[in-house]
């Protein structure tokens, strides 16, 4: 995405804060930083550690972390998504359905 997700590229920007400076203070890395700000959660470590990253970059940007999380909540679960738009996701099968 190239405005990012929410917004919080924007709204970082015109706050005036650099990637470099919450890297600094959160001991985030830009790399990580970017993966955030672009809704590219898959670039993170995963579980735990990706709410509490999404959490202290969202307060180092003085922006509503509970918007941010539910929004990180709902992008990793694709099922519930689609069952909330309406479209449905074909289940994950690993073997035959159906045995002579």
């Amino acid at each position: 995405m190239r405005d990012g997700i929410l917004g919080v590229r924007n709204w970082r920007q015109q706050k005036g804060i650099s990637l470099e400076t919450i890297a600094a203070s959160t001991k985030l890395s830009v790399r990580q930083l970017e993966a955030i700000e672009a809704g590219e959660f898959s670039r993170l470590p995963g579980g735990i550690y990706n709410t509490n990253y999404i959490r202290q970059y969202a307060r180092a940007i003085d922006f509503d972390e509970s918007d941010l999380l539910a929004f990180y909540r709902r992008s990793c679960d694709p099922v519930n998504e689609a069952a909330r738009s309406g479209n449905r996701v074909a289940p994950h099968v690993t073997g035959p359905l159906f045995q002579n």
